[in-house]
């Protein structure tokens, strides 16, 4: 096939799209509630598995713990394929006075689809699905594999596609659109991330007499106050272009001797940082900083123990330009008539293991706001939903069918 032929081919696929369906699936999406703790996502899997085997996608369902599968669904066979990616968790609604429309009724206003997941994902999880259906529909089944990675479990720990890649799913492709909300940006970056508590272990005793214990607070406090120069180090270097700056933030900072126990000086405190890093920052120096901070400590409030967990490391991305899927992305992008800007992804996604696992050259890209999800009111933009679902189509034939 000539690459006018493949072009050709991609455009007639992508138009083929039925923006209907992707409208209806999104919306459909929104209305089934799978915020952890709380329904999980088994109750979207057992929507979209049917779905999907009917449309005649090859379904597997992976248990990853209880109330929450990740789903995969596939058409065509063979190596070199593509992966796209969506999940199927979402963040809790918060506090129903915040919202002005019912975060879970899918409603439709002025253009736009509103209600938690909409943005964040379940609309660039809606446009990926009608894309590859779409492509079967339109080119049969293709000579490589096209498979929905769906999975549990983003919005925590991440446990749904590190079971993915851990059985072996992400073998054997050439690439994966992950389709997270980044505005339609080509995202070829995203920061690392660390997740760390440091508990701090004194001796409770009495609030009158802070002599007969050892209070963790100060020592709490102080090791928070130096997270400042950690921070300062990250920002040492220049800002990424598309990243910005690296952060350091504590989170949590707890120490209670119990409800109503103002007059007793607790025994264990415990703060909790969220670090977020770009690609020329080292989470081992990292390490090494926070370790130095530790033992600072101790010596500086004797008899205070500290105790430091990095409970979750993630690395920055960075994917090649050269790479087949980047310029399949970008072809697609300027096939369709849409612009192809460039942009950064703030936080770790499921590609993130998708890319230090599995060795998958990664671009995410997808429709919403940047800024947009874990908002009330969080919605996504009907025309987005649709020209992401065209894009996903089109990025798919120039993968899928090139020689």
């Amino acid at each position: 096939m000539t690459p006018e032929d493949l072009a050709a081919l991609a455009r007639r696929a992508a138009e083929a799209v039925e923006a209907e369906e992707v409208v209806r699936l999104a919306q459909k999406l929104v209305q089934i509630e799978s915020y952890y703790p709380g329904p999980g996502e088994e109750p979207v899997v057992a929507y979209l598995e049917p779905y999907l085997r009917e449309l005649g996608f090859r379904t597997t369902v992976q248990p990853v713990a209880p109330g929450r599968p990740n789903l995969i669904a596939d058409v065509g066979e063979g190596p070199g394929g593509l992966i796209l990616e969506g999940h199927t968790d979402v963040v809790t609604h918060g506090r129903l006075e915040d919202w002005q429309v019912p975060p879970y009724a899918g409603l439709i206003r002025e253009g736009r689809l509103y209600g938690r997941g909409s943005c964040d994902m379940k609309g660039g999880l809606a446009a990926a699905i009608v894309a590859a259906a779409t492509l079967k529909r339109v080119l049969g089944e293709p000579p490589r594999t096209l498979r929905l990675a769906i999975p549990c479990d983003e919005e925590g720990l991440m446990t749904g596609i590190k079971a993915f890649v851990k059985a072996g799913y992400a073998e054997g492709f050439a690439g994966a659109i992950v389709c997270e909300p980044e505005e339609m940006e080509v995202c070829l970056v995203q920061k690392g991330a660390m997740r760390v508590w440091v508990r701090f272990e004194g001796k409770m005793a009495h609030g009158a007499m802070p002599y007969a214990g050892v209070n963790p607070l100060p020592a709490a406090a102080w090791f928070v106050g130096r997270m400042a120069e950690v921070q300062l180090w990250l920002q040492s270097t220049p800002d990424h272009p598309y990243l910005g700056k690296g952060w350091v933030t504590p989170t949590v900072l707890e120490a209670s001797a119990g409800e109503g126990q103002f007059n007793v000086m607790p025994g264990h405190a415990r703060v909790g940082l969220d670090i977020r890093t770009n690609p020329d920052h080292d989470h081992a120096r990292i390490r090494r900083m926070l370790e130095a901070e530790r033992l600072e400590c101790m010596r500086s409030f004797p008899g205070v123990l500290v105790e430091l967990e990095v409970f979750e490391d993630r690395p920055p991305t960075q994917t090649d330009p050269a790479q087949a899927v980047v310029r399949a992305t970008e072809q697609a992008l300027s096939l369709l008539g849409m612009p192809v800007c460039y942009g950064g992804v703030p936080g770790a996604t499921d590609g993130t293991y998708l890319w230090a696992w599995a060795n998958l050259p990664i671009v995410t890209i997808g429709p919403g706001g940047r800024r947009t999800p874990h908002q009330a009111n969080e919605f996504v933009e009907i025309d987005d939903l649709v020209a992401a679902a065209r894009l996903y189509t089109a990025i798919s034939v120039l993968m899928l069918y090139k020689d």
